[in-house]
């Protein structure tokens, strides 16, 4: 049997660092150009590399099979020490990246990660942690098409932002182009900028 090459493991890397949600093997073989059987061979060697199953040091990361797929995740016994650091400073202000992505779930919602950072323009991921974490944002199911896990606000968010239902959110049209393709362009990651600072006023 042939061990997977570095090539390959440094592919399948690289894309289950960026998903939100658990990849398949078919899935990768089709992305990466890679027969099915070496992507799997390879997901096996990365989980047991992560594992410390091959003379190295075990990761605070692990990749596991989940909902059909594949994606890695915190180490359980981790979670305090994750925990700890995303809810660090939860009294302050939020970021302008966290008001920012809290504008585009709560316009937008429900909404997926991957919806998020493509109107964005950045990886979210970060930040879609520590909006969970304080309470301002949960997961409500996932998408029928994609698959990926989507996003609502939440009563507390209602509170902070001092609004009785989420009806009551300002109009955003003045601050768009005219026109519903605009919309949907704002939702392919090319809205104007000036839809979200709304939020961080």
């Amino acid at each position: 049997m042939t061990e997977p090459t570095a090539e390959l493991l440094a592919g399948l890397e690289a894309v289950l660092m960026v998903v939100d949600h658990p990849v398949t093997v078919a899935q990768l073989s089709d992305g990466l150009g890679v027969e099915p059987d070496e992507v799997a061979r390879g997901l096996e060697e990365l989980a047991a590399d992560y594992d410390g199953d091959r003379d190295g040091r075990r990761r605070g990361f692990r990749l596991t099979r989940a909902a059909g797929g594949w994606r890695v995740y915190s180490r359980p016994e981790q979670h305090d020490v994750v925990s700890a650091f995303l809810t660090a400073g939860q009294t302050a202000r939020l970021s302008q990246a966290a008001l920012e992505t809290l504008a585009v779930i709560a316009y937008r919602q429900p909404v997926t990660r991957a919806r998020i950072s493509a109107i964005r323009g950045v990886n979210v991921d970060g930040v879609v942690r520590t909006l969970l974490l304080r309470g301002l944002i949960v997961e409500a199911g996932a998408d029928e098409t994609t698959g990926g896990v989507r996003f609502v606000t939440t009563p507390a968010f209602l509170e902070v932002a001092g609004l009785e239902r989420i009806e009551d959110l300002p109009d955003i049209a003045p601050f768009l182009p005219e026109g519903d393709d605009a919309l949907r362009a704002g939702e392919a990651g090319a809205a104007d900028g000036a839809e979200f600072g709304i939020m961080g006023e």
